[in-house]
């Protein structure tokens, strides 16, 4: 299972376009609000329903877990002490983490980045403690994924894709939405 957190103000493209892609390549994803509600409003104010309120997900240890950006969706990600848990679950297990645009520093103030290579948007170079930054749009250091935001969504969707499912499945997808 992938979770892909959606916290008040989260940036659309940043969540949903992971969504679609990791969908597409038959991966078991969901969306997970970090509010007792499904609903959650992004930072361009699209309301969306989440699959999962964070409360069904107590003791899940999920493959991946995603995290978009968007202000103050990453702020309100970092707050949640559900996301925290499921982070350090995540890592346990071998699991994946992934964040982009502002949400890479959720990554790195909970400490993950430590002697890791990221990269983040552009302003947010200073919270990634402990990480190498690289100015890449998307940089995968082993089981952590970081891209630098929006115009990057795509390219991060397709390095998760990667992760879970390998190059052929990429490849698939691209051919199908003529990328």
């Amino acid at each position: 299972m992938v979770y892909i957190f959606l916290a008040e103000g989260f940036e659309t493209v940043e969540a949903l376009a992971p969504y679609d892609l990791l969908k597409r390549a038959g991966v078991d994803v969901k969306t997970v609000s970090v509010k007792k509600e499904k609903r959650v409003t992004s930072a361009q104010g699209v309301t969306v329903e989440a699959d999962l309120a964070v409360n069904a997900i107590k003791s899940a240890d999920p493959i991946m877990v995603v995290l978009p950006g968007g202000m103050p969706g990453a702020a309100n990600l970092e707050k949640s002490e559900e996301v925290r848990e499921c982070m350090y679950r995540t890592c346990l297990t071998g699991g994946y983490l992934a964040a982009i645009c502002a949400a890479p520093y959720v990554l790195g103030v909970n400490g993950y980045l430590k002697d890791r290579e990221a990269t983040c948007y552009p302003g947010f170079e200073d919270k990634l403690t402990g990480a190498k930054f690289i100015n890449k749009r998307v940089v995968r250091d082993g089981k952590i994924i970081t891209a630098a935001g929006m115009g990057a969504a795509l390219e991060f969707g397709f390095e998760l894709v990667r992760a879970l499912c390998g190059a052929e499945t990429v490849n698939r997808i691209k051919e199908g939405i003529i990328y």
